[in-house]
């Protein structure tokens, strides 16, 4: 069968670029009037530490989102108006990755934290949710997707990102109490998008079960 989304795979790889490109431009250098002081500017990039976080954290975000985004579409062969948009909605979404992470680097040291790491976490619930979306579309009509994929495969792909939905919720829930903790919810995410995605087996051609 020959595969119809190579450009949408192009489309999508460039805007995950792009995406990543923005989080860098949150990194500032700072602005010293004697900037030849070491121990001063050493002070003044130390003072810059919440940036350095949300940037880390933005970016194995997204890399783990391209990832992911990578292997849906090694199963997808055919499109549909459904699945173009709800790819559409990812690429959205991850655009605007770099708006939280900028919040988050500028005040979590501030009364706002509780609000950026908030606005943080949400934007993830939604990625996650339009990532169901993309896969149900994809599933929905087998005839969309690589020949002789197995039913095991499309429920494990489906359970995966199932499960990271309710993490996701709760990181979400939890930034209006414990900030910190939501942020390392996120980033033990991360591990489990690893583990699990290396784990599912779409090499096999048959499942009657």
């Amino acid at each position: 069968m020959e595969k119809e989304t190579g450009r949408i795979e192009a489309f999508s790889d460039g805007v995950f670029s792009i995406g990543v490109t923005l989080l860098v431009l949150e990194l500032h250098i700072p602005e010293l009037k004697n900037g030849e002081n070491p121990t001063q500017l050493l002070q003044e990039l130390q003072l810059q530490w919440p940036g350095y976080i949300a940037f880390i954290i933005s970016f194995f975000s997204i890399f783990i989102i391209w990832v992911n985004h990578h292997k849906i579409f090694k199963q997808i062969y055919k499109r549909n108006t459904g699945l173009m948009f709800a790819n559409g909605l990812i690429l959205f979404l991850v655009s605007l990755v770099s708006y939280p992470s900028a919040l988050l680097a500028r005040f979590f040291l501030s009364d706002s934290r509780q609000l950026s790491v908030t606005i943080y976490t949400g934007l993830f619930v939604l990625i996650n949710l339009a990532f169901n979306l993309l896969w149900e579309q994809a599933s929905r009509d087998k005839r969309l997707l690589r020949p002789g994929i197995s039913n095991k495969a499309i429920r494990q792909l489906r359970n995966n990102y199932l499960y990271g939905f309710p993490t996701y919720l709760a990181a979400f829930i939890l930034s209006f109490f414990y900030p910190d903790f939501a942020l390392v919810i996120c980033v033990l995410l991360w591990i489990f998008w690893a583990v699990s995605s290396r784990k599912i087996n779409f090499t096999e051609v048959s499942d009657l079960i």
